[in-house]
């Protein structure tokens, strides 16, 4: 059935309408030319170390960099791009009260590797988040083409409403080819995996993930990116990365070293000097309230 290539303007109706009923699209030449060779240039320092993966899921000719948000300023815009961040919103918001940055990795397939396992990202929590609750909205943003020949991901468009043990034939398979600068988007419950470089040269992508936060992240963003480093970020990158409170209470913090009560159970947002918005401790009626408006 093929993936499906939107225009930069599409609606997020339409957007989302795809995703319901592929769990994949492609949004085309999203990203310049010169952004493409500002995030090139941030993560050449880390690409150069040629550390590959070690297993056939990683990948033996396969290069992966985290810690994006603190090591590229133009990663950090993809993060907050407004289309992805609307999508992420309306996409997740049934099944939570807000969402965060999940995953960081720019990620660069070497000729000659194999194809991955296929597979869906939701196993990461394995069993125990029930199928009818959608745990990512994850990003693939090309920054360099994407072909068939070079190891576009592999996508089975519609798996997310195949049982879980059913495997897809070879026919079923698609790939996300798509021109650099453009992104690939899908979902946690859709059956992918990475394509096998039978190219002479690098296929360079960066990940970027969004999920529920609720959920435990996959990379730990408060180690990735210390307090030290996303002092100097956007505040509303850090509110995505988890510097904030999900939820009612979740994330809350205390500092140990605190003798004068400021800190003592507050929202990570004060580390960073905001007494602005003090922590509000909500009635039993207000959290009653909440509660039936999601219900």
């Amino acid at each position: 059935m093929g993936i499906k290539h939107l225009k930069a303007d599409s609606k997020i109706e339409h957007i989302l309408e795809v995703l319901d009923q592929d769990a994949g699209l492609i949004i085309d030449n999203v990203v310049s030319s010169d952004g493409l060779e500002k995030i090139k240039h941030e993560l050449a320092p880390y690409l150069k170390n040629n550390i590959k993966g070690d297993n056939e899921f990683t990948g033996f000719q396969t290069k992966r960099v985290g810690a994006l948000m603190a090591r590229s300023p133009t990663c950090r815009e993809l993060a907050l791009d407004p289309i992805i961040n609307e999508v992420s919103q309306k996409f997740l918001e049934p099944h939570c009260d807000g969402y965060q940055l999940h995953f960081t990795s720019a990620i660069c397939i070497g000729p000659g590797e194999t194809q991955q396992v296929l597979h869906r990202d939701r196993g990461v929590w394995g069993g125990y988040v029930p199928r009818k609750i959608e745990t990512q909205l994850s990003t693939v943003w090309a920054i360099t083409d994407f072909t068939k020949e070079n190891g576009a991901t592999q996508v089975v468009p519609g798996s997310h409403k195949w049982d879980k043990d059913r495997s897809p034939l070879p026919e079923e398979v698609e790939y996300a080819e798509m021109s650099a600068g453009s992104v690939f988007i899908y979902t946690g419950s859709v059956i992918h995996g990475g394509g096998n470089n039978n190219s002479d040269a690098e296929r360079l992508g960066v990940f970027l993930h969004y999920a529920p936060n609720w959920l435990r992240q996959e990379e730990n963003q408060y180690l990735s990116c210390p307090p030290s480093i996303a002092k100097d970020l956007d505040p509303k990158l850090r509110d995505l990365m988890g510097y904030s409170q999900g939820g009612y209470v979740l994330g809350f913090y205390t500092d140990p070293t605190d003798t004068e009560g400021k800190l003592e159970s507050v929202s990570p947002k004060k580390i960073f000097g905001d007494y602005d918005d003090p922590f509000q401790i909500k009635t039993s009626e207000e959290l009653v309230d909440s509660s039936s408006k999601k219900n």
